[in-house]
């Protein structure tokens, strides 16, 4: 299994529309296959950090979902929602192997 981390810089004073761009990927990612472990706000602290966390059995099936993303309509519509938004300022994503038990 691999989990995908991503840590997001947002523009602070759109975070109801990153909230919304969360809520558009959660089910994307199920529909391919990932477990969704959910996107994680500011509260205390820095006001434009906010994280995602999801996990798919394996490197390769992740990059089968990320092949296949580039060519859904769904996906394609969370991409754009994002860029119109402009909610996200950047951000950067690692790859970590779990630990459950």
């Amino acid at each position: 299994m691999v989990t995908c981390y991503l840590r997001y810089i947002l523009d602070p004073y759109k975070l109801k529309e990153f909230e919304h761009y969360g809520k558009l990927w959660i089910p994307l990612v199920e529909k391919f296959g990932g477990q969704h472990h959910g996107y994680f706000l500011p509260s205390e602290g820095a006001n434009n950090v906010a994280l995602a966390m999801f996990s798919f059995p394996s490197l390769a099936a992740y990059e089968q979902y990320r092949c296949d993303s580039m060519q859904d309509a769904e996906c394609q519509a969370a991409f754009r929602y994002a860029e119109d938004t402009r909610c996200i300022l950047s951000y950067e994503r690692s790859f970590f192997r779990p630990v459950f038990s």
